[in-house]
């Protein structure tokens, strides 16, 4: 009789909270948050917490080309171990080589996408910020659309992605008001301009989610790092005036007032009700705005590693004694094309033994 032995595991990955510190104070346009990805074994539920990471004002992050270090990297986890074999050596070697590949094509876009605006839209700052976040708000719609499509035909079924993005989607709408509220969208050019590049975006992106998924959440971190850099160099340049302007209603409603679940939501870093804003003047819309660009940074980076994504609100601040069963979906091997024929060459058979 022979039997088929394997082995399994079911790593929890999780991820730390990231601290923001400055780099160059000199330099506006280099930041970065460091981050780390780490694979631990499944813990009780009595353990889950999240870890709430507060943002300094003056606190700097992200540097894009620089966004999978080489010890935070995903395809890194697991490597190292002094039983790796040749076969392992050269799966790594793969990877590495199709992250690099992801990267690269994702800053060349981004680098593009901030030429346009630079040449549109040098000093006229409300409506570069009305494009920017016109554009920003694109890739959750089609995050969503896609991941709606697979749990249509059964394949992945991600409840936390779900109610993750549509967040950062509702987060991003309210930039966009606001920005509206302020005269970004005088100009029929720049609507234009928004609009057409967003449609465009919009295909791109749910194209480049269902190739690699992890290339199109480095790609919406890129876009979200340079919102941050633009917001915060803006508050530096502008601050002072900023403080005697009043903040437009949308701003106060949404950050102040009724139900502030969706805030919470998108910023997985955090606990829940960990962060609430005042809105006290314009100047506390755009440090907020700005805040809330590091959030979708940090989200997006976690979005990276497979599986990686949980909802603040999936954590009980007071655990039960006996342990429960967490909500976990079935979901597939396979994160996206490029992934499925990744595994499918560098995959090797069920090592079997005759006993």
């Amino acid at each position: 009789m022979s039997i088929a032995l394997s082995s399994s595991s079911s790593p929890l990955f999780a991820f730390s909270s990231v601290e923001l510190k400055p780099i160059n104070t000199k330099n506006l346009a280099s930041f970065r948050i460091p981050t780390s990805f780490s694979a631990r074994p499944l813990i009780s539920r009595k353990s889950c917490r999240v870890m709430a990471t507060v943002l300094k004002e003056d606190e700097e992050k992200v540097v894009l080309e620089e966004s999978f270090p080489p010890k935070a990297s995903p395809i890194q986890d697991g490597e190292g171990g002094s039983g790796q074999g040749p076969e392992s050596s050269s799966s790594n070697g793969f990877d590495k080589w199709i992250v690099k590949l992801e990267q690269s094509v994702n800053v060349l876009l981004t680098d593009s996408v901030i030429k346009i605006l630079d040449a549109f839209y040098h000093d006229r700052h409300y409506a570069r910020f009305f494009v920017l976040e016109t554009i920003a708000r694109v890739p959750y719609f089609a995050f969503v659309s896609v991941l709606h499509m697979y749990e249509s035909f059964g394949w992945w079924r991600r409840a936390d992605y779900l109610k993750v993005h549509f967040a950062e989607s509702w987060n991003e709408m309210h930039h966009l008001l606001i920005m509206e509220e302020l005269g970004g969208n005088d100009w029929w050019f720049d609507r234009f301009l928004a609009q057409h590049i967003a449609v465009a975006y919009y295909f791109m992106t749910v194209f480049m989610y269902m190739i690699s998924p992890r290339m199109a959440y480095h790609f919406s971190e890129c876009v979200e790092s340079h919102a941050f850099s633009t917001y915060d160099k803006f508050l530096k340049a502008e601050g002072e005036e900023l403080k005697k302007q009043p903040a437009p209603e949308v701003a106060v409603k949404y950050y102040t007032e009724g139900d502030l679940y969706l805030f919470d939501e998108f910023q997985t870093s955090r606990a829940p009700k960990s962060r609430r804003p005042k809105i006290e003047s314009l100047y506390d819309v755009f440090m907020n705005i700005r805040d809330d660009e590091a959030e979708h940074c940090k989200t997006m980076r976690a979005c990276q590693s497979h599986g990686n994504l949980r909802s603040p609100h999936s954590y009980s601040e007071s655990c039960p004694e006996e342990d429960e069963p967490l909500c976990n979906l079935a979901e597939a091997d396979c994160e996206g094309i490029v992934d499925c024929i990744k595994k499918s060459i560098t995959s090797s058979p069920p090592v079997k033994q005759k006993l």
